[in-house]
């Protein structure tokens, strides 16, 4: 079972399917997890915990694209990250529609399996940049067709887009801010982050 690792030193590296605390290996990245407070689609805290994980390989490719966006005056802000299953099945009640909440019904999420992530771009205050709409926006204009959003946010989606991809992510067309690993890590039924 993966567990939570501590800081890698010369003597340990996690393993790349271990979970990790993304700012314990990112220091500089903003976290705002929508679902452990009532600003989200639902207006209810879907689970109890403010500190974002996923896969120890995971967070090292995030970590490669902060590189870069960091020589452009960018920081990654996380809106989601590694969500419990039992987070799921409360997503998928409230809102059972497949193309933007994963059925746990029929399989697992990459959230569960702490292999996706939700994010968009801050600047050097803070301040998150011009994206195509809102998170959890279940409109088009949250799609990767960006022919229906202005010119700035079409640009800023994009320049995320292909550095993220660069580093071994892949977008999701439905939602600009959703990145899965390109590898598929087994899903996790225990795993609980520290409150």
């Amino acid at each position: 079972m993966p567990t939570e690792s501590p800081q890698p030193t010369p003597e340990r590296i996690p393993a790349e399917d271990e979970f990790v605390r993304i700012r314990d290996y990112i220091p500089e990245i903003v976290v705002d997890l929508k679902y452990a407070t009532t600003d989200n689609f639902t207006g209810q805290v879907i689970y109890d915990f403010t500190e974002a994980y996923a896969r120890y390989g995971t967070v090292v490719k995030l970590k490669k694209a902060q590189e870069i966006l960091t020589k452009r005056g960018y920081f990654i802000k996380i809106w989601d990250a590694y969500r419990p299953v039992s987070a799921q099945f409360k997503l998928w009640e409230i809102c059972p529609d497949g193309n933007f909440v994963s059925n746990p019904n029929v399989g697992y999420s990459n959230h569960t399996r702490g292999c996706a992530l939700d994010i968009t771009l801050v600047d050097s205050s803070g301040n998150e940049i011009e994206m195509p709409s809102p998170f959890d926006n279940f409109t088009q204009i949250a799609d990767r067709d960006y022919s229906d959003v202005s010119e700035t946010a079409a640009s800023n989606a994009q320049m995320l887009e292909e550095i993220i991809q660069s580093c071994g992510l892949k977008g999701y067309y439905n939602e600009w801010w959703h990145f899965n690993d390109t590898v598929r890590y087994k899903p996790e039924l225990e795993f609980q982050p520290p409150h």
